[in-house]
């Protein structure tokens, strides 16, 4: 079923979700706070762009043009409704296309900034999942791993440009790897944990393309008090 909320803490933004579906989770307010953002940027890339929480997010820290590509056409139509609502279509452009395709048409050198919220598990052949459900391919690496994600990302930033994802910490090091792989320096990694004293679940990685060795780890998140609501670290991104 269609409805439409505000965009988690941001009261002048709405955006619309199907329950069917999955909804948009607090990965996508951190990773569009966590990339670096400054009055330079022209263009910014978002892959995988889903219902469009990060690009709207992201109209909100800059004026840059920005792009969001969705494979799935539910999907990229709910993202559409979204930029409309929020009278946005003059900065946002969705784009219902499989981005492997896309980063074929698109001049090399194109954006200052990519985002991408991937999906988090490998596709194994032996793997017991419909390729084609939404879920499936917003959770499972059946249209994108990290090695065509950086590949891609390599061709379309500008030199020193930059690209920052949301990931699971057990996929650190592949992550890393990918990264130099494609001449991306891997510059700012910042762990969310749920609550204190719990192994981090999410982590933020930047890399700048042809950029200097240097990696800044940024000081924890914690998302989450003992009695279960949000704390002031993850609070303050929804002022």
């Amino acid at each position: 079923m269609k409805v439409i909320n505000y965009l988690l803490g941001y009261k002048d933004l709405k955006i619309v979700q199907d329950n069917e579906m999955f909804n948009f989770s607090l990965d996508s307010v951190l990773l569009p706070n966590f990339v670096t953002i400054n009055k330079k940027i022209d263009r910014i890339l978002d892959i995988g762009c889903g219902n469009a929480p990060i690009p709207l997010i992201l109209s909100t820290k800059t004026n840059a043009l920005i792009t969001g590509v969705e494979i799935q056409k539910a999907v990229y139509d709910l993202a559409i409704e979204s930029v409309s609502i929020n009278k946005k279509e003059d900065q946002i452009n969705i784009i219902n296309k499989d981005i492997n395709d896309y980063y074929n048409e698109v001049e090399t050198d194109f954006y200052d900034v990519i985002t991408c919220n991937p999906p988090f598990f490998k596709y194994i052949e032996t793997s017991n999942i419909n390729k084609n459900d939404y879920k499936t391919i917003a959770r499972h690496e059946v249209k994108l791993n990290l090695n065509q994600l950086f590949t891609i990302a390599k061709k379309l930033l500008k030199n020193n440009g930059v690209i920052a994802i949301v990931h699971r910490p057990e996929r650190f090091v592949e992550v890393v790897e990918e990264m130099k792989k494609n001449n991306i320096e891997p510059k700012r990694v910042q762990f969310v944990y749920p609550k204190k004293n719990m192994e981090a679940n999410i982590m933020l990685i930047e890399g700048s393309k042809n950029g200097k060795p240097g990696l800044k780890i940024l000081p924890p998140i914690y998302s989450h008090q003992d009695n279960g609501e949000y704390t002031d670290d993850v609070k303050k991104y929804f002022e």
